[in-house]
């Protein structure tokens, strides 16, 4: 038995609550602390809040005996949290004020941690106070040495505990520090700009307008938009004559939005010789009411080509003249190698060439032909500085294949004098700021921001921005994690009203700001190596998330924005700007870059935690996010590299893994996730440092055990609350099966020689293998029957004596091929499965007990076909089932998708997938139409 308490986290969690609200995250723009600057693969902050509240509460069986209580106390907690990782809740401060109580009442319950302060005499904001004061005297630290976007740290905040983060890359401590470390020292503060109310700030509009003292953040915002204002109107005076305005078809002046550019290369046909344009596309929008497209002319005297805009796609080419094999010219219809564009790029003759404006309407966008005049301002600017470091070699930047080495040559000549300019400003405001009553530390925070609105303005003002003809707007370069080729770049104005302009990143940054947490410890944030430096010594609780061996080059990307706020912060921030460029020597990444990739990842995980487990608390369990997804590379068992390295690392440490919770950030249903095999899921790896004097076991014994505890422990994971999903399920039943393997101080063969991880691994597979083999085999045996036919045949045909053979396997009766044309189509010495399409609604059920395979079959249509009601739709067919039976359908649909998954056909198990998802809602939507229907008989 273990001496610790157990935390909630160990034994339950409320995933499906959880994935939800992390995935309705996803999409909050307005207030999320991701708007201050970017940074990639950020832990959703729902999921972050709910692992740290989970580590702190101690689960019921701690301190409750009767199991029923239990049950009931771990529901209450539960319901805490689902409410706690609403987006609507970030800030609730009853809601927060509750689950702070929570995590105190779990630290009072310690040996030798005094009691609680009365919860009867003090009224609930004095309460609420007591409790923080409770909690930052007694509640350790949480740590997370890779703090990246920090997300970690804040929530840790958020919930009223002690956070520390560190990160190698000064970018993202920087980021931290916006987040964590600036805020709560000027909380509450007015703002020192001349046009600020000293005596509040206004809430709410019209009527519901009040009055209110400065709180939190909002002074710090209001002053950033009242500096950032006058930074764009300096800005326009010197710069605003490059940004010319375009007079539509009635002669009115209009703001332009973008200026839309291809990128050229000389024909490869000598005959030719023109310029050809590489494009993606040539519409401009494909908004149903304003469908725009620009058309190429060739003008054979002049051997040029010049755009027109038009609003029907007539004489317009559909095909992309630029694709991963080569270009095409439009000209000469001459076919081009991708390798010849790239040399033609390397050795300078690549260009540019406008090929239409999108400018602001009175109701909708304009689209118009370019002008000489617009062509030659863009070419005009001159800029007097430009970022000299180069680009560190790497396969996520393309552009460095076409000749594009170092930074400055991202930026077209325009965009690189504007961001200088407004680079020197930040210089200037900060004396007026100074001027204007603030200290330098206030002065030094705005300009934090500020420098990070230029950054932010960068990303979005380069030539690798694409124009989005579905939203007609511009996409910063970073959609993903990496910087693309791209052939027809937008060049947005930062002038403008719409996308990517100025004032639009300033409003991102306020508001993210005025919604972060109130009233909270103030956090720290180092710059460290987190293979040799910890930054918590005190018993820490380590709540991480990781790089993901080798799918983000965190240091070579950051770049992009180190190369922008090191002139501007490099005497604010000494330390993090000394470099000209990101560490990268110690980064712990399977980068290219390095000799060994893998090995210098594994040494660097290694090292980072067995720190860890010298220095963390024994009293709480550690959580790491990870979100690598396990590849079957064969059926021999073989895993990924990434997800093996993590799990030897963490057993190499000392670790003893307690469970592995699945958490989603995506939509189940999403198809193309399906098809691109992409992972949805951050894994929250749970252990506690595994006793020095843990047992060796044999191979063996730790089989045994697998056969003895994992059917158990698989029986929870997919029923109740966490209901995992198939999808998920490989990864959730690591937790149960490496903790057994990891329990231990060793496990080896008779020979003495180690069981690695990658085998362990292979047997945990096998064991789930068996258990849904068993669980076949307690269906019914219409359903065995199909079900081996499935692994057999598929929906394809098959002899007909391998009905029989199945049939007396599966003890089933068949003395005519009429007994099983509900199942199969029989002819001519074959049978096939009737497929989904067979069991529509229009085919009426039978009067005789309903099959878990017919279940499963008509509740999967309405799933897989366009016009199924999908959830209502399953859920009628659930109430009109005889026997009702609907936890064989969904067992049924669990070895369907293991079947399918193993079979590598992602469109097939994405149905039963789904319809196992979706099965909670099925089954209350079904009981409500019974009782529907039982009140209608009476």
């Amino acid at each position: 038995m273990p001496k610790y308490r157990k935390k909630l986290i160990e034994v339950d969690l409320p995933l499906t609550d959880i994935s939800s609200d992390s995935y309705v995250e996803r999409y909050q723009r307005h207030g999320h602390p991701s708007r201050v600057h970017l940074w990639w693969a950020r832990r959703p902050l729902a999921s972050c809040r709910a692992v740290i509240f989970a580590s702190m509460v101690d689960d019921p069986e701690s301190y409750i005996d009767d199991p029923a209580e239990q049950i009931a106390e771990r529901a209450r907690l539960h319901h805490i949290i689902s409410r706690l990782v609403e987006w609507k809740n970030s800030n609730n401060p009853d809601l927060l004020a509750e689950a702070r109580l929570e995590i105190a009442r779990s630290i009072a319950r310690q040996p030798g941690k005094p009691a609680l302060p009365s919860v009867r005499v003090a009224p609930p904001p004095r309460l609420n106070n007591l409790i923080i004061q409770y909690l930052a005297e007694h509640a350790p630290t949480i740590y997370d040495p890779f703090c990246g976007g920090g997300s970690i740290p804040l929530e840790t905040q958020r919930l009223g505990m002690k956070a520390v983060g560190s990160d190698l890359n000064p970018v993202a401590v920087l980021i931290t520090k916006s987040i964590i470390e600036i805020p709560p020292k000027f909380a509450n503060k007015p703002p020192i700009n001349p046009d600020a109310d000293p005596m509040g700030m206004t809430v709410g509009k019209g009527r519901k307008a009040q009055k209110l003292p400065w709180r939190g953040a909002a002074g710090l915002a209001d002053d950033i938009r009242y500096y950032g204002k006058w930074m764009r109107e300096e800005a326009f005076k010197r710069i605003g004559h490059l940004y010319p305005t375009i007079k539509d078809e009635n002669g009115i002046d209009r703001t332009v939005i973008a200026w839309l550019w291809t990128r050229t290369v000389p024909c490869a046909n000598p005959a030719c010789n023109i310029d050809m344009p590489m494009m993606k596309t040539f519409q401009l929008s494909k908004k149903a009411n304003n469908r725009y497209w620009t058309k190429p002319i060739i003008d054979r005297e002049t051997n040029t080509i010049s755009f027109h805009i038009q609003n029907h796609p007539t004489d317009v080419p559909t095909d992309a003249t630029i694709d991963r094999y080569g270009a095409t010219c439009i000209a000469c219809n001459t076919s081009a190698k991708l390798d010849y564009v790239q040399q033609q790029a390397r050795e300078g003759k690549i260009d540019e060439q406008m090929t239409a404006i999108a400018a602001e309407g009175d109701k909708k966008k304009l689209f118009i032909s370019p002008t000489d005049e617009h062509v030659q301002t863009a070419l005009s600017a001159e800029p007097k500085w430009r970022p000299s470091q180069a680009i560190t070699k790497n396969p996520k930047v393309s552009a460095l294949a076409y000749g594009t080495t170092h930074w400055h040559q991202l930026f077209t000549e325009r965009q690189t004098l504007t961001l200088t300019t407004f680079s020197d400003l930040v210089s200037e405001v900060r004396s007026q700021i100074i001027q204007d009553g603030a200290d330098n530390n206030y002065a030094d925070a705005v300009c934090t921001y500020l420098a990070f609105v230029v950054s932010k303005v960068a990303e979005g003002n380069c030539k690798f921005t694409r124009w989005q003809n579905s939203h007609q707007k511009v996409a910063g370069v970073f959609s993903r994690q990496a910087i693309p080729m791209i052939w027809d770049y937008a060049e947005p104005n930062p002038f403008s009203n719409s996308t990517q302009n100025w004032s639009g990143q300033i409003e991102w940054i306020a508001k993210a700001l005025v919604l972060l947490p109130q009233n909270v410890s103030h956090g720290s944030v180092y710059q460290a190596d987190a293979s040799t430096t910890v930054h918590a010594n005190d018993g820490p609780i380590i709540v991480t998330d990781p790089p993901y061996y080798d799918n983000i080059q965190y240091a070579d990307l950051s770049d992009f924005f180190y190369v922008w706020l090191r002139p501007i912060l490099r005497d604010t921030y000494q330390e993090l700007f000394a470099g000209m460029l990101t560490p990268k020597a110690e980064e712990m990444v399977a980068a290219p870059r390095f000799d060994n990739p893998r090995q210098h990842f594994e040494q660097g995980l290694n090292k980072t935690l067995k720190l860890i487990r010298q220095r963390c608390t024994d009293d709480y369990p550690s959580s790491i996010f990870y979100a690598y997804k396990q590849q079957e590379e064969e059926r021999g068992g073989k895993t990924s590299t990434g997800w093996e390295t993590m799990l030897n690392a963490l057993i190499d440490s000392g670790f003893h893994i307690i469970g592995t919770w699945p958490m989603r950030t995506e939509m189940l249903n999403r198809s193309n996730a399906m098809e691109t095999n992409s992972l949805a899921t951050s894994v929250v790896v749970v252990c506690r440092p595994r006793p020095e004097d843990a047992p060796i076991a044999t191979r063996s014994q730790f089989l045994s055990k697998l056969k003895q505890e994992l059917p158990d422990a698989l029986d929870k994971l997919t029923s109740g609350p966490r209901h995992i999903d198939p999808v998920d399920m490989r990864q959730a039943t690591f937790g149960p099966g490496m903790g057994i393997y990891s329990r231990y101080s060793q496990v080896i063969r008779n020979n003495g020689q180690p069981v690695p991880v990658r085998e362990a691994l292979k047997e945990i597979n096998d064991a789930v293998a068996t258990y849904l083999d068993e669980q076949q085999g307690q269906l019914d045996e219409e359903t065995r029957l199909c079900s081996d036919w499935v692994r057999q045949h598929g929906f394809d045909k098959g002899p007909y004596g391998d009905v029989e053979t199945m049939a007396r396997a599966s003890n089933l009766a068949i003395s005519t091929v009429n007994d099983i044309q509900h199942l199969m189509t029989t002819q001519g010495g074959t049978a096939q499965l009737n497929p989904i399409q067979y069991f529509s609604p229009k085919l009426k059920s039978s009067d005789r007990e309903t099959t878990a395979w017919e279940g499963c079959m008509r509740m999967a249509w309405h799933f897989s076909q366009e016009d199924g009601k999908r959830i209502p739709g399953a859920a009628e067919v659930a109430a009109n089932m005889l026997n009702g039976n609907t936890d064989n359908v969904e067992t049924l649909a669990r070895i369907l998708y293991d079947h399918y998954d193993r079979k590598n056909q992602p469109s097939n198990a994405l149905i039963y997938n789904t319809l196992v998802h979706n099965m909670p809602e099925i089954r209350s939507m079904a009981a409500e139409m019974q009782r529907a229907n039982q009140a209608a008989i009476i």
